[in-house]
């Protein structure tokens, strides 16, 4: 049986019912297209322990395999991309801890089965990597990290550029939805990202904090893009 309550302190606490397999795959019907593009990006802001961003990497290692299967580089590429971009937030660090592994856990499984002896550590470590930057503990109510020092959170943006190398940008979260007046204050619209469109109507491209990460082949992303 499936185990939707941790602790019922966790459920008076935080409201934490964990969503059963069933009902996570009758959601993700409703948008079954997006959940198997690897360049669509999903966000899970109480992500919990991966109950819908496993079962949506699930689906897309399965497209990335049928087809990419006979092209190890390929199928890593792909995967990389689908794992990428997604992105989630739990108040809960143990919650943050095992949402990782078990997306880790997903991918390794599907590599090694494909690829067996020659599936490459430095593969593993690229994805464990990009987990460690997309899956934040945090509140995604006050847009910041939880622990003692709360900071806000930043998410970080992957390209793949030129085939195989990776690029880096990094956001602030609370920079990623542009403000209800922002159409009032041109200077504030304008640090904001907040453009006009030729149809007339304004246009959002959010404003990188960093961007200048080297650009790297992804199988060395682990190293090169270290904080």
């Amino acid at each position: 049986m499936e185990k939707q309550i941790v602790t019922k302190k966790r459920v008076a606490d935080h409201g934490e019912v964990l969503t059963g397999k069933r009902e996570v795959n009758a959601m993700l019907d409703l948008v079954k297209a997006q959940t198997e593009d690897w360049d669509s990006t999903f966000l899970e802001p109480a992500c919990g322990t991966g109950n819908f961003l496993s079962e949506i990497l699930t689906r897309r290692l399965k497209r990335v395999e049928n087809k990419y299967k006979k092209s190890q580089r390929d199928y890593e590429r792909y995967s990389v991309r689908a794992v990428s971009s997604l992105y989630g937030i739990d108040i809960q660090s143990d919650n943050v801890q095992e949402c990782r592994q078990r997306l880790f856990d997903v991918f390794d499984g599907a590599y090694t089965r494909l690829f067996k002896t020659k599936a490459k550590d430095t593969c593993r470590a690229a994805i464990r990597f990009i987990l460690d930057l997309n899956i934040i503990h945090g509140n995604a109510l006050t847009l910041k990290t939880e622990g003692d020092n709360p900071k806000p959170i930043v998410f970080s943006q992957w390209k793949l550029v030129s085939g195989s190398k990776l690029k880096r940008h990094d956001f602030a979260f609370h920079d990623l939805t542009p403000p209800e007046d922002a159409h009032e204050n041109n200077l504030f619209a304008e640090q904001r990202g907040i453009v006009d469109r030729d149809d007339g109507r304004k246009g959002f491209i959010p404003v990188s904090l960093k961007d200048d990460y080297p650009l790297t082949v992804f199988w060395e992303i682990a190293n090169a893009c270290k904080h």
